[in-house]
């Protein structure tokens, strides 16, 4: 399980103080994959970022009771000057898996060819994408973290490979899914919420979450 308790952010941008979340409490159940709307420059990143605990709360406490991810499309944990197999080697121990094993799955997935004992420096961005979502289905967690759907990649091959991996661990796993679009959550969410003016509010279904979007947002 994820849950936030009375859990405040916010930043100063040089004008002004922006609010991200306002005493904001929730909770991600294992087995009920949530999707959360939230418009551009709201926050969303750092909200995933915090979910991940790679961004600290000013106030409340999250609580973290599973393996969740890095979020999907953070490449923070990665080296550019590094090869994708070092770097799959690195986290591998980082997360007390067997290194062997990560870089084999990863390999193969991504097919990258020679370019896997490349650095990370030299890669497109579509490469990037392929091996960041590789190495996050090699991981196996828990709670899964996508901040705007998955990686474009223009590879056909991978995206329908990775895609059906995805669809197998929906069945033991929890996604986290947040997007400025409610059609990237369609696939994933069980639940919804959106996030506004600092406050999450929480839905039993898409429908009901995008209703409120569509009128703050479009309104």
């Amino acid at each position: 399980m994820l849950e936030f308790e009375n859990v405040s952010k916010s930043f100063w941008t040089g004008t002004q103080r922006k609010v991200i979340l306002d005493r904001v409490s929730f909770k991600v159940e294992l087995g009920t994959s949530m999707g959360i709307l939230a418009p551009n420059g709201t926050g969303k990143t750092t909200l995933v970022n915090m979910m991940a605990g790679l961004e600290k709360p000013d106030e409340g406490e999250i609580r973290r009771s599973s393996k969740i991810s890095f979020p999907l499309g953070f490449m923070g944990g990665v080296v550019s000057r590094l090869s994708a197999m070092e770097n799959a080697r690195y986290i591998a121990k980082l997360y007390g898996l067997d290194p062997d094993y990560v870089e084999a799955y990863c390999r193969w997935l991504c097919g990258l060819g020679e370019y896997f004992d490349q650095p990370l420096g030299t890669y497109s961005s579509g490469m990037r994408a392929r091996f960041n979502f590789s190495l996050m289905l090699a991981l196996d967690f828990d709670i899964y973290l996508i901040d705007e759907g998955m990686p474009s990649t223009t590879d056909v091959e991978f995206n329908k490979k990775a895609g059906s991996i995805l669809e197998e661990r929906l069945q033991t796993t929890t996604i986290v899914i947040v997007s400025h679009q409610a059609k990237t959550l369609e696939k994933f969410a069980r639940t919804a919420a959106v996030l506004l003016d600092g406050q999450l509010y929480m839905f039993d279904s898409l429908e009901e979450a995008k209703q409120l979007y569509d009128y703050e947002t479009q309104g």
